[in-house]
């Protein structure tokens, strides 16, 4: 963030898909989606716990002590001393930032309809609050208005209290960034997943528009079924007969040592 590149946080479900993208990527994300729908099947409309995702980040930091996580943290699990609270966990387990949205519940994914917004000074009192408590953890204010007016009001806001990046969810146009990052100065963060509001852009055109920052919410999980439905197609259509893979024991167990190495290279 502050040299002023373009960064891609990928979005992971569960530690072994963050040990997959890490071999590609420096900095992950802690998908508020992905982990809804591996940790408990469900939507993410607001099951997600506290203590559930403290304890994903912990075991994620004890196999990848090097990468950059940021975790999504929806609204803080509530008012702003459990925001607080976790944000303090959270840093001390080792994430790198944390995205903090100004939806109220029950939430919806910032790519659904029926979302209902904070009011600005509600949200800027929780925000104030949990930069006071973060030590190094950077926090990238979100907000999930639709309203150009509301979201220009609201990002200038978040700057000026203090919020490292700023982020507007659901966003249909690169326009948007365009005309608030002459506005604002912080650095600007845009959420892309597959089937959402956004378009789909590339690196370049992101860049172009003043973005900083990247966030694939979901790339892990929406690979992971479309190969797992085609991998139960194809073993029910082949009378229960393993098709020929890339991918076997051999090949999953190196990952896995993998991660060994790194855990204990860590506690040397």
């Amino acid at each position: 963030m502050a040299k002023g590149d373009l960064v891609s946080f990928i979005g992971v479900y569960d530690v072994f898909s963050a040990t997959l993208a890490a071999r590609h990527f420096d900095s992950l994300f802690v998908s508020g989606f992905g982990f809804a729908a591996s940790h408990y099947g469900l939507p993410d409309v607001g099951f997600i716990t506290w203590t559930d995702i403290v304890a994903f980040v912990q075991r994620l930091r004890t196999v990848l002590p090097t990468h950059n996580l940021l975790v999504d943290i929806d609204d803080g699990y509530c008012d702003p001393d459990v925001a607080c609270h976790v944000v303090s966990v959270l840093e001390a387990a080792g994430a790198s930032a944390v995205v903090l949205e100004d939806q109220k519940r029950p939430r919806r994914c910032g790519h659904f309809e029926g979302k209902q917004i904070m009011e600005l000074d509600e949200y800027l009192a929780k925000l104030k609050a949990v930069l006071a408590i973060r030590r190094e953890m950077r926090v990238i204010a979100r907000t999930d208005s639709s309203d150009l007016d509301d979201i220009a009001r609201r990002v200038v806001a978040f700057a000026e209290a203090g919020a490292d990046a700023v982020l507007v969810d659901g966003l249909k146009s690169l326009d948007t960034i365009r005309d608030l990052s002459k506005r604002v100065d912080r650095p600007f963060c845009f959420n892309q997943i597959a089937g959402g509001k956004s378009p789909a852009c590339t690196q370049s055109a992101l860049r172009d528009a003043g973005v900083s920052l990247v966030i694939y919410s979901t790339p892990c999980l929406f690979a992971a079924q479309a190969a797992i439905d085609d991998a139960m197609a194809t073993l029910k259509n082949t009378d229960g007969s393993l098709a020929d893979s890339r991918i076997g024991v051999s090949e999953c167990t190196r990952v896995l040592n993998e991660n060994l190495v790194r855990r204990d290279r860590r506690s040397s």
